[in-house]
C-alpha cells in the first residue's frame, strides 16, 4: 500500500513565479544610470555589485525585481546575481529603516563598551538585532568590525562613523534620527538615508553643498604606522586622562590640550595598568592546582 505525499506529511509546493518586472518608467530610468555604471568596466559583469546598489537605492533593499533587472542587464542567471547578493551583508534582503544603526560588537568596542551600547539601543528602540523601528527610521545591529577601534566604541549610521560612543550619546542619536533633526558624523558629511547612500555606492556623485569637502578620514593613531613607515617623527604628547585631572603620584608635567582638529581617541589618555595600580595587580590569584 502506497501513501501520497500530502498523507506523510510532505508539501511539495509549487515553483515560486519568476520576479515581476519593475514599472516601465522605473525600469527606463534604472536602464540608463545602469548602462553608466556598465561603461566604466571592460568586462561587464563586474559592474554586478554597483548594479546591486542602484536597485537597492530604488527600493531600500534589494528585492527579486532588482536581481531580475541585474541579470538582464549583464546578461547573467538570476542564480548569479543572487549568489552575490546572499554573500555581502551590504545588500539588504528585506525591507529596513531609512538609517542602518550599526553597533562594533567586536572585541576593542565591545570591552570598551560596545556590548552595553548595543543592549541600551535594544531596550531603547524596542527592537532586536536586524529589527527596524516601527516609524521604518532606524534598523539596528551588530556589525563585527567598523575598523576604527582607535576611537572604539564606535557606532555607524549608514556607513558613517561616530565615534567614542556611550550609551547615553548613542540613544541621543537614534532619537535624533527618529524625530528628523539634522545628524554630523563624527568625521563627514551630514547623513543621508540609506537610499541616497545606497546611490552614492553605486558611483554616482553626492550633489549636495560640502558634503564631499567634509569627507572623513583615518585617526592619528590609525595613521601612526604609516608615519613611522615613511620616516616621519611627530613630538611627544601627553593628554589628559579620562577623568580630566592628573594621576595620583604623578610627576608634574605639561599637559598637550588637543585641538578640535586632532580628533583624539577616548583612550589616547594614559590608564591605570596593573604596573601602575596596586589595587589590581597582575597574575594569578591562586596557586598552580589550587
Amino acid at each position: 500500500m502506497t501513501t501520497s505525499s500530502s498523507e506523510r506529511g510532505v508539501s511539495l509546493g509549487m515553483p515560486e513565479l519568476p520576479a515581476p518586472a519593475y514599472p516601465d518608467d522605473v525600469r527606463a530610468r534604472l536602464e540608463t544610470d545602469a548602462r553608466e555604471v556598465i561603461a566604466r568596466y571592460p568586462d561587464s559583469r563586474s559592474a554586478l555589485l554597483p548594479l546591486l546598489h542602484l536597485v537597492q537605492a530604488e527600493e531600500g533593499h534589494v528585492t527579486r525585481t532588482g536581481m531580475r533587472f541585474c541579470a538582464e542587464a549583464l546578461g547573467l542567471t538570476t542564480a548569479e546575481v543572487t549568489a552575490v547578493a546572499t554573500f555581502y551583508s551590504m545588500y539588504r534582503r528585506r525591507p529596513s529603516g531609512d538609517y542602518q544603526v550599526g553597533v562594533c560588537t567586536n572585541t576593542l568596542c565591545a570591552v570598551m563598551g560596545g556590548d552595553a551600547i548595543f543592549e541600551s539601543l535594544q531596550e531603547h528602540l524596542g527592537v532586536g538585532n536586524g529589527e527596524t523601528t516601527g516609524d521604518g527610521k532606524v534598523t539596528l545591529e551588530h556589525i563585527e568590525c567598523n575598523a576604527a577601534c582607535d576611537f572604539a566604541p564606535v557606532v555607524m549610521v549608514n556607513w558613517e562613523f561616530f565615534d567614542n560612543q556611550t550609551p547615553q550619546s548613542a540613544r541621543g542619536l537614534v532619537d535624533d534620527l527618529r524625530a528628523g533633526r539634522p545628524v554630523t558624523p563624527t568625521r563627514g558629511a551630514q547623513l543621508c538615508t540609506f537610499k541616497e547612500t545606497a546611490r552614492i555606492l553605486a558611483g554616482f556623485p553626492d550633489e549636495r553643498d560640502g558634503a564631499v569637502a567634509a569627507g572623513g578620514s583615518a585617526g592619528p593613531a590609525s595613521l601612526a604606522g604609516l608615519r613611522l613607515a615613511k620616516g616621519e617623527t611627530s613630538p611627544a604628547r601627553v593628554v589628559h586622562p579620562r577623568d580630566g585631572g592628573p594621576h595620583e603620584g604623578a610627576p608634574e608635567r605639561d599637559v598637550h590640550e588637543p585641538s578640535p582638529t586632532e580628533h583624539l581617541s577616548s583612550h589616547d589618555a594614559p590608564q591605570d595598568t596593573s604596573a601602575s595600580d596596586p589595587a589590581n595587580p597582575a597574575g594569578p590569584t591562586a596557586e598552580e592546582g589550587e
